[in-house]
C-alpha cells in the first residue's frame, strides 16, 4: 500500500493525499475525513524516511500557526508563502488549537514540528509561549521567529526572534481614545481563557488607561469572545443585557468587534450613536461594515515581510536573533462617537 493506492481508493489526486498527510488547511473537511478513514482502514504508515531522503536537497521553512482560519493570519500566510517561494525555499504549514492538540504545550508542538519535518527555520504565527523550557530546544540549532506573539514575554534571545507590536501600549492607546471621546463605561472583549499572552497584555493596557484617567475598573465589563463572530456576539449580547451603563465596546480583534456589533443592533441600539465599537487588527472587512469600523491597525504586511526576511538572514548566518517591535495606527471611521448625554 502506497500513497497512490490511498489516492485511488479515496478518488482524489496524490497531491490531495499529500496535503492531508502534511495537515495542510486547503482540503475540504469531508475529503480530509475520507482520506484519513481509508488510511486508518488499511493501516497505512507514511514513509517519512523516504520523504526525508528525497527532500534532503530542499530547503524547508515551517510555519506553525494558531488559528489558521483567522483572516489576519490567512493574509499573512499568503505573503510569507510568496516570499518563501521567491527565495527558493519550500513552506511547510502546520496549524493547531490548544484544546485539540495532543501535546501538553506549544513548545512541544514546535519541537516536534522541527524534528519531524527537518526544518531549516520556523515562523510561529500567534500562540502563547509563556513558561517555555529552554532545555527542550537543546541541540536543535534551528532559527525560530515568533510573529504576532506578545513581544513582552520573557524568553531567551538565544532561542527566538520576535516580530510584533507592543500589545499593552496599543490597547492603552485604544482605550484612552475612547476615554477622550467621553466614554467612562467601556466594555472589553478579550480572546479566550487560555490566551495568557496577547489577550492578557491588551487587558493590562485597557486597565492602565482606566486607572490613569481615574475611572474605576469594573471586571463585570470584561468578557470573552473566542476570537470569532458567534461567541463574541453571544458574550456581548449577554454583557449589554446585564450592564446597562456601557457606552463603548473595545474588542481585541475586528472579527469579535463585528460580532459585538450585531449584538448591539439586535438589542435595538445604534452603533456609534448609542454604543460605540472599537476593533483591533485593521482587517479590510472593517471598511465595508455598516457603519465602518474604527480599529487599531496592525502593520500586517510589514510584519509578514520582516518575519521571513529576518528568518532567512539568521539561517544564512547574516545576523543574530532580534526583537522587532512595530507601530500600530488608529484608523478612525464611523463606529465611535461621543456618548449621549
Amino acid at each position: 500500500m502506497n500513497i497512490k493506492d490511498i489516492a485511488k481508493l479515496a478518488g482524489v489526486g496524490v497531491s490531495t493525499v499529500s496535503r492531508v498527510l502534511n495537515n495542510h488547511p486547503d482540503v475540504k473537511k469531508e475529503t480530509r475525513d475520507k482520506v484519513l478513514e481509508i488510511i486508518k482502514e488499511h493501516n497505512y504508515v507514511p514513509n517519512n524516511s523516504a520523504r526525508i531522503l528525497k527532500s534532503n536537497n530542499m530547503k524547508h521553512i515551517g510555519v506553525l500557526v494558531k488559528g489558521v482560519f483567522n483572516p489576519f493570519f490567512s493574509e499573512m500566510l499568503k505573503i510569507i508563502e510568496m516570499h518563501i517561494n521567491q527565495i527558493g525555499y519550500t513552506m511547510i504549514l502546520h496549524h493547531y488549537y490548544d484544546q485539540n492538540d495532543s501535546y501538553s504545550s506549544e513548545g512541544e508542538v514546535l519541537v516536534s514540528f522541527i524534528k519531524e519535518k527537518r526544518l531549516q527555520g520556523v515562523i510561529c504565527l500567534g500562540g502563547n509561549f509563556e513558561g517555555i523550557r529552554e532545555e527542550s530546544f537543546e541541540g536543535l540549532d534551528v532559527p525560530i521567529v515568533l510573529t504576532s506573539v506578545d513581544s513582552s514575554i520573557q524568553i531567551s534571545s538565544n532561542l527566538f526572534s520576535c516580530v510584533g507590536i507592543d500589545n499593552e501600549k496599543a490597547a492603552y492607546e485604544a482605550t484612552n481614545y475612547l476615554i477622550q471621546k467621553g466614554h467612562k463605561h467601556i466594555g472589553m472583549v478579550l480572546g479566550d481563557e487560555f490566551d495568557a499572552g496577547v489577550s492578557n497584555r491588551r487587558a493590562i493596557g485597557y486597565m492602565r488607561a482606566l486607572e490613569e484617567n481615574h475611572i474605576p475598573i469594573n471586571k463585570a465589563y470584561i468578557t470573552l469572545g473566542g476570537y470569532d463572530f458567534e461567541p463574541a456576539y453571544e458574550s456581548v449580547k449577554k454583557l449589554l443585557s446585564e450592564e446597562k451603563h456601557i457606552t463603548a465596546i473595545f474588542a481585541i480583534s475586528d472579527i469579535m468587534a463585528i460580532g459585538a456589533g450585531k449584538a448591539v443592533v439586535d438589542l435595538g441600539y445604534k452603533i456609534g450613536e448609542d454604543i460605540s465599537i472599537l476593533g483591533f487588527d485593521g482587517l479590510d472587512i472593517g471598511k465595508y461594515y455598516n457603519p465602518a469600523l474604527t480599529t487599531i491597525k496592525q502593520p500586517q504586511r510589514q510584519m509578514a515581510c520582516d518575519s521571513i526576511n529576518l528568518l532567512v538572514q539568521i539561517i544564512e548566518k547574516k545576523c543574530e536573533n532580534q526583537r522587532c517591535v512595530l507601530e500600530t495606527k488608529l484608523v478612525e471611521r464611523m463606529s465611535v462617537y461621543k456618548p449621549k448625554g
